[in-house]
């Protein structure tokens, strides 16, 4: 993939999220671990978007079902629409985002206020809120 990332920075998916995503580099900040996971839910990534969600909340129970998810959506757009803290110094932040996608024709939307954690230098996804 060398063309623009699904995440919408306007970078090509290589500079962007894909040494994120393939374990070469860390998110930075708690925005760029949520682009990541973005573009991940749009390649059907599923160990990325298992890993990168908090041991605490992780749902890995739900692999099978988090993967046929992903795998039959079509991914039409991620916008930020807030963020709060989460930078590269701090251990807590929240972004606030929607997510656009087809599901069976139909066009639907996720609009959350996430929860990021950065515990030994990593940010990870901890939870949401939805809208």
């Amino acid at each position: 993939m060398n063309d623009k990332c699904p995440c919408q920075t306007g970078e090509s998916y290589a500079v962007c999220c894909q040494a994120i995503i393939e374990g070469k580099k860390e998110a930075k900040t708690a925005e760029a671990l949520m682009r990541s996971r973005y573009t991940a839910y749009v390649l059907a990534d599923i160990n990325y978007l298992l890993n990168s969600h908090h041991p605490s909340t992780r749902p890995s129970k739900d692999r099978k079902k988090i993967l046929k998810w992903a795998k039959s959506m079509e991914w039409k757009g991620l916008e930020i629409l807030a963020c709060m803290h989460g930078k590269e110094d701090d251990t807590k932040g929240w972004v606030e985002f929607k997510a656009s996608y087809l599901e069976e024709g139909e066009p639907q939307e996720i609009h959350e206020n996430s929860v990021f954690v950065k515990e030994s230098g990593r940010w990870y996804y901890q939870d949401g809120e939805h809208f």
